[in-house]
């Protein structure tokens, strides 16, 4: 049998790992054979990582997938998917690399199995580089919830880079249609705010610190604060500031670094809610990427954001390539844009 595959470009728009990951996404949704070539163009190491591979393997099994070229480094794969399996299953990356990042590559397809899937992932949970689990637990899941995808979180173990060696399980249960949602507004000013510090091995005046500088800076004085020691192999803190509205959740998180002072980690989360608040967003840059592959899926969705970032732009790019959807993203204002999602 003579395969069709479709070519995608893993060098277009921002030339990261996201292409790849969307692509493989839509390849199981569709059952579309892709060859992705140019595997992470533009990055300073080019080609599969353990993160990339582990995200390829994992989309390989879930669907029996046929594949060619899967290995460390190469630049160049082909994917060629089958029936997608519920189960329970093991995927462990072996680095700090992001386990989010390579559940969001399968949630989606095993979501439409007709039977319950657990899937326990081992590595990163919080890099600085990708969404962390805690975003993923309270702000990405929650939006997918709205949509019809259930899932429950159990974390055993944190992993903070560089040392990783998170892990955790999330049971995914059956979704018949994902429900367009549009109904993402921005927080009033009595909207819940609390300030969530995680720390393993390090002094306890760092987290009160940063609660400190953001309590002075955003004048969140009567803000719930909450510090959590959890358990990692390494040292590591994530600071994170939430705001509840009426219809989702905003999360804005700042991983420390060695070296870096609290107050700097604090200053840059404060700027970062400041910048949100100015630009009349409901929907803030971050969950505003991972809300376009499911509102695609569903077929319709809008929501307002700030300036579309060049990893959002290349998903949207991605994705109309595997899809019939029209994705828009209109300047309404300064630093204020309307994303809209629709069938063609």
């Amino acid at each position: 049998m003579i395969m069709n595959y479709l070519i995608i470009d893993g060098a277009q728009g921002e030339g990261g790992g996201q292409v790849l990951r969307t692509a493989l996404t839509l390849s199981m949704l569709t059952k579309q054979a892709i060859e992705v070539v140019n595997i992470r163009a533009k990055r300073k190491k080019p080609g599969l990582l353990r993160q990339h591979l582990t995200c390829v393997l994992a989309a390989q099994q879930i669907c029996d997938a046929e594949t060619a070229g899967v290995e460390l480094g190469s630049n160049h794969i082909r994917f060629a998917p089958k029936q997608i399996k519920a189960g329970d299953y093991h995927f462990a990356i072996g680095t700090a690399g992001s386990t989010t990042l390579v559940c969001q590559t399968v949630l989606l397809a095993l979501a439409t199995a007709k039977q319950p899937s657990t899937i326990t992932f081992e590595g990163g949970t919080h890099n600085g580089m990708s969404p962390s689990l805690c975003f993923f637990e309270h702000c990405y899941l929650p939006a997918l919830a709205k949509m019809g995808v259930h899932c429950e979180l159990t974390v055993t173990k944190y992993g903070f880079y560089p040392a990783g060696g998170g892990k955790w399980q999330l049971t995914i249960y059956p979704c018949e249609t994902l429900k367009p949602f549009a109904h993402f507004a921005p927080p009033t000013k009595d909207a819940k705010k609390a300030i969530k510090v995680l720390v393993n091995k390090l002094p306890g005046h760092v987290a009160k610190r940063e609660i400190s500088t953001v309590k002075q800076g955003l004048d969140w004085t009567s803000a719930e604060t909450t510090i959590t020691r959890v358990e990692s192999i390494g040292a590591g803190n994530s600071l994170q500031l939430h705001i509840t509205s009426d219809t989702h959740n905003s999360i804005f998180e700042v991983i420390g670094q060695h070296g870096v002072a609290a107050q700097k980690v604090a200053l840059k989360a404060v700027e970062q809610v400041t910048q949100f608040i100015q630009s009349a967003a409901a929907v803030e840059e971050h969950l505003a990427d991972q809300l376009l592959l499911p509102l695609a899926l569903a077929g319709k969705g809008e929501f307002k954001t700030s300036e579309p970032s060049l990893h959002g732009l290349t998903n949207a790019e991605v994705i109309k390539t595997l899809l019939h959807v029209e994705i828009t993203f209109t300047q309404l204002d300064d630093n204020l844009w309307q994303v809209s999602l629709t069938d063609t």
